[in-house]
């Protein structure tokens, strides 16, 4: 199994910066600065036909990776040939702009909800550390779900992770 993490404009190589995403008490998260973190792939190259599977991280990114048509065009072909999609939190966001959530259960972080449903999606309000399968796609409210959202996911990409 092997993974790349790609971001539009960059190379292999290059950083991102990343934020956390925490729960701490308010009606809302809060954000700290992350871990900078090394990408592996240029995204310019990146074609649907080499992975097996498409995992869309949430937080504040993909509010603006919907803006970048390459995105959408990436995700809406990974719909096409029905390979696994994973997202979460407020990944949910770059699904519903790419037009593929209609008549699909799904869920995301709360506030994304009701853009699930004015696109024809159902979102369905589940547990912090959860996960919700619906064919292909794979979704999770928020970073509690992790171990949830993957192991799911990696149920749909038929694989085995042993360790050594």
């Amino acid at each position: 199994l092997k993974v790349d993490a790609v971001c539009p404009g960059k190379q292999a190589g290059d950083r991102v910066r990343t934020a956390v995403h925490d729960f701490e008490g308010d009606q809302t998260y809060t954000e700290k600065p992350g871990h900078g973190f090394a990408l592996t792939a240029d995204f310019s190259k990146v074609q649907v036909g080499d992975y097996d599977g498409l995992v869309i991280p949430g937080g504040r990114a993909p509010e603006y990776l919907r803006l970048d048509a390459k995105v959408l065009q990436i995700v809406k072909q990974f719909f096409e040939v029905k390979k696994p999609v994973a997202a979460v939190c407020h990944g949910l966001q770059l699904l519903s702009t790419a037009g593929v959530l209609q008549g699909r259960t799904c869920t995301a972080y709360p506030a994304c909800g009701p853009e699930i449903t004015a696109v024809g999606g159902r979102y369905e309000h589940i547990a912090v550390d959860a996960a919700l399968v619906d064919g292909n796609l794979v979704t999770a409210p928020a970073w509690p779900a992790h171990p949830a959202w993957l192991r799911e996911f990696v149920k749909l990409l038929g694989v085995t992770i042993k360790l050594p």
